[in-house]
């Protein structure tokens, strides 16, 4: 079955090519480093590589305190932290910088796996999430190179998917040395799959283990200071195609009600930037870009975020966050981030992707669900009408972050058990 699903890469390696092409009209970063993705590098041979895959900027945020803890235990490694995207590659760039060796994950064929395994020799390499890739599987076992994957989940639907193909799941997963699942759901779904009921643990949730420290927290509180002043911050994260449009049709009625209020939004995809914006003064909104540098004037309604890498500030600098992807089907975002932050957490039905933690948020009073735009127009204005609520939603999620930390620590001991048979 591996040879087959080999074949068919190569078939799809023109048009995998051809699409990123097309993508770097919208983001030119697309087109930049793709030799990388064939590994061909630039970076000279490294020693005693600890190597770790991110697909994106989510899962890069999750696992950079590992990274910094794995750096204080092993000085004298070398890191590499691999991601797809390019906004994964800029986050890695500039939270870690020097500190690690960073290229695109390389396509999964046989010759550019081996390619960059070659280069790179890595000690170990730790997968974040849920990536499967058959040939990189396989070339890891070759090379005695010991595979895990962390922080793991598996959603129904990508269950689902799998199973239809076990004959190239099962054996790729027998090269799995350790499954760490962030739940216990997710490490039945990994056994179900083809994931040895032995090699399969619940760790939780790194994303838990996220921390600020009180600079940063001044730091947001400042942005509020000369940015925001005066106003009542709504934070509409990580939004999507169709979603910005629900909440810009019922900020009027909410402007009406809280005058002060001003919409920001954090599109998830820099190439919508510009689209939001033009969406935004299509509706006549008085609309600013935060890349602008220039402070929100009292007339400025809509605040579009399109900078990087500022998504906690800008959390930590609102009164009360939606955490987008949710509204849509997309199935959500980290919740975790506003909750660190110390703001509101409000988020709508589509939470599939994070429904163990968005479930038990609610159940403890840590954030607020909408389903309709009824429900979110009375939701802000009771948060805003009520400090001690909003006073209790963060104490709650403050309380329900802490009470779930430790994954980190669980995933280190294993990592360390697997380095020292090195």
């Amino acid at each position: 079955m591996r040879l087959l699903y080999t074949s068919l890469f190569y078939l799809l390696i023109p048009f995998i090519l051809l699409r990123l092409y097309w993508r770097g009209f919208k983001s030119p970063e697309y087109r930049q480093r793709w030799t990388e993705r064939l590994a061909f590098y630039q970076q000279k041979n490294l020693r005693d590589v600890i190597w770790i895959h991110a697909v994106s900027v989510g899962e890069a945020e999750a696992v950079f305190p590992l990274v910094k803890r794995l750096q204080a235990i092993y000085p004298s490694c070398n890191f590499l932290v691999t991601t797809t995207t390019p906004t994964g590659s800029a986050r890695v760039k500039a939270v870690l910088g020097t500190a690690v060796s960073h290229v695109y994950l390389p396509y999964d064929l046989p010759p550019v796996v081996k390619r960059f395994l070659a280069v790179f020799k890595p000690k170990i390499a730790i997968i974040m999430e849920k990536e499967i890739w058959p040939n990189l599987y396989a070339q890891c076992v070759e090379n005695n190179i010991p595979l895990m994957i962390i922080n793991a989940r598996l959603s129904a639907n990508s269950a689902k998917g799998y199973k239809k193909i076990p004959a190239l799941i099962r054996p790729a997963l027998a090269n799995v040395v350790w499954v760490l699942t962030q739940t216990e759901e997710d490490k039945q779904r990994f056994i179900d799959i083809g994931a040895g009921q032995d090699n399969v643990a619940v760790s939780g949730n790194l994303k838990f283990d996220l921390t600020v420290s009180p600079g940063f927290i001044q730091q947001a509180h400042k942005i509020k200071a000369d940015s925001f002043a005066g106003r009542f911050v709504w934070i509409i994260a990580s939004t999507h195609e169709h979603e910005e449009r629900i909440f810009l049709e019922i900020f009027p009625q909410l402007k009406k009600q809280i005058p002060e209020l001003l919409l920001v939004i954090v599109p998830r995809h820099p190439e919508r930037f510009t689209l939001v914006k033009q969406l935004a003064e299509s509706l006549q909104f008085q609309t600013c870009m935060r890349s602008t540098g220039q402070p929100c004037a009292a007339e400025t309604e809509v605040y579009i975020a399109d900078t990087m890498g500022e998504l906690k500030l800008l959390y930590g600098a609102a009164d009360v966050s939606f955490v987008g992807g949710s509204m849509v089907p997309v199935g959500g975002h980290n919740t975790l981030e506003p909750a660190v932050m110390g703001v509101p957490i409000v988020f709508g039905p589509h939470m599939i992707n994070f429904k163990e933690i968005a479930n038990n948020m609610l159940a403890t009073g840590a954030a607020i669900q909408c389903h309709s735009k009824e429900e979110i127009i009375n939701t802000m204005v009771q948060v805003h009408a009520d400090g001690e609520y909003r006073a209790s939603l963060v104490s709650n999620a403050n309380a329900f972050v802490g009470k779930n930390q430790g994954a980190t620590e669980k995933t280190i001991e294993i990592i360390q058990g697997l380095l020292s048979r090195q």
